[in-house]
């Protein structure tokens, strides 16, 4: 790939990086040789974004050309929203007040270049922003009341730079591009960039590192480049083709922000933001599945109005489900009228409604797996010894899970195969793991989940590596109908 920084005028730029090519503007938006171009990357650090400048439209045309630009129009239309900088001043209200603890003055500002200052004190926070803007040049300006509030963050031009910032700005452009293993040697160059979202922190991944890693391998077998992002990466989605979330999604959560943005920037997303609204709420699921007459346990949606009613129309002991409950946190089982009470009660602090289903006692549950509406993977998910759930929750020693037993898939019932495909079918065409309890022949769906378990040594035990190789197909044949859907249009 070839990395180009577009400037005003390269004859100001004092900047000389091996391997990285320097062109003025005016050459990069009407030059052929340019327009024409595959495989570059753009580095846009003109003087001005403002609309309609030829900063503007450096990054705008770099999109069009498929160029990933840096930064992208997305990117500064953020840098002008004062709802977002307020949004990111609280999500990094700790590293704010952090390293700016001690400060004497009421105002301060940040001068971010390449994602560092020239005081290593303000380099963690300096690249926490500019993670989040990708703009090589930056300037943030903070101000104290009863705490340290980011009030603006904006380009910075090349101009604005002090003199005796010079020496810094030159090393970090250096390492920022080395880290980008940029070199003059010949590298295994990939058509698409694919980007995983996860969490390193997350104590229940849905694919665990092994996992990872051969998604990394089956997405180069496609000829996808595959790089594990985080959420502090949230500015760089542009750069890529698509975006495959290996996190736990919430709709309150950066993982549907993330989904969001990365389909407004053109990207494929597994899984898309309609799917984490859908599977998220069990609310919107119980309605959606009964009113297509999909069968599920009797349930009954509860609030403080209709508590009599669990026992008359479900019955004891019965299952409770706050909305959004996920890996068995949020579910509880209730025995008695009184059990229930209290549990409803620790469950309306979070939600006025909660979900309300019969006990239906299963040695297993099947999860089938379906991505593009096609049947991939099946397992039965067995309960965790001496209790009720796939996965007991214990207060000391972590989470007990049962035994997961990967089947192939012509050896599933088929009305449990058919049962799954109709009810992912209802929520899109994406990544979904559908669970079912098969009970005197018949099917009752549990759950649909948008992000479901993908785990090296459990799910893919039947399959192996085809079972990574089949998403990651999928991956690249919407990259490349959306290419050509682009250039046909």
């Amino acid at each position: 790939m070839r990395h180009i920084i577009v400037v005003d005028d390269p004859a100001e730029w004092p900047i000389k990086i091996r391997g990285v090519e320097l062109c003025s503007a005016k050459s990069y938006l009407t030059e052929d040789t340019y327009r024409k171009a595959r495989n570059i990357k753009i580095y846009n650090l003109c003087k001005s974004y403002r609309y309609q400048s030829f900063g503007y439209y450096v990054s705008l045309l770099a999109a069009a050309r498929h160029h990933k630009p840096v930064p992208t129009v997305s990117t500064i239309q953020d840098l002008k929203s004062q709802s977002l900088v307020r949004f990111v001043s609280e999500d990094l209200e700790e590293l704010i007040q952090k390293s700016l603890e001690g400060l004497k003055s009421k105002e301060f500002t940040l001068s971010i270049y390449f994602g560092h200052n020239t005081a290593k004190r303000y380099d963690k926070l300096s690249t926490h922003l500019f993670k989040l803007f990708q703009c090589p040049l930056l300037r943030a300006e903070f101000e104290f009341t009863t705490k340290w509030q980011l009030q603006s963050i904006r380009p910075l031009s090349a101009l604005e730079i002090s003199e005796s910032h010079y020496p810094f700005v030159i090393s970090f452009a250096k390492r920022f591009f080395q880290d980008r293993n940029i070199s003059t040697k010949k590298e295994v160059v990939y058509n698409f960039d694919l980007a995983i979202l996860v969490n390193p922190e997350e104590k229940l991944p849905p694919s665990n590192e092994n996992a990872l890693k051969k998604f990394i391998k089956a997405a180069n077998q496609e000829g996808m480049s595959a790089e594990l992002i985080t959420r502090d990466d949230f500015g760089r989605l542009a750069q890529f083709d698509a975006l495959f979330i290996r996190e736990t999604t919430a709709v309150n959560h950066h993982t549907y922000r993330f989904a969001r943005r990365a389909k407004a920037e053109g990207l494929v997303v597994i899984d898309e933001p309609d799917s984490i609204l859908k599977c998220s709420n069990k609310i919107y699921l119980a309605e959606l599945l009964q009113n297509h007459h999909i069968r599920v346990p009797k349930t009954l949606i509860v609030h403080r109005d209709n508590i009599k009613k669990v026992g008359t129309t479900i019955g004891f002991p019965c299952i409770l489900k706050e909305p959004d409950s996920a890996f068995s946190l949020g579910v509880k089982k209730a025995k008695t009228s009184s059990e229930l009470l209290d549990q409803l009660e620790n469950m309306w602090q979070k939600s006025d409604l909660v979900i309300a289903q019969e006990f239906l006692p299963t040695d297993f549950d099947w999860r089938i797996g379906i991505i593009d509406k096609t049947p991939i993977f099946a397992c039965k998910y067995h309960m965790a010894k001496d209790h009720w759930q796939i996965t007991k929750n214990q207060a000391k020693g972590g989470p007990l899970d049962g035994k997961v037993e990967s089947v192939e898939l012509s050896h599933v019932p088929e009305d449990v195969i058919n049962t799954a495909l109709k009810a992912a079918n209802l929520i899109g065409g994406s990544l979904y793991g559908v669970d079912i309890k098969h009970e005197n022949n018949k099917c009752y769906v549990i759950e649909i989940n948008d992000n479901p378990n993908v785990d090296c040594g459990y799910e893919d035990k039947e399959l192996g590596m085809k079972l990574y190789s089949t998403i990651m197909q999928v991956f690249r044949d919407r990259i490349e109908k959306r290419k050509l859907k682009n250039q046909t249009s």
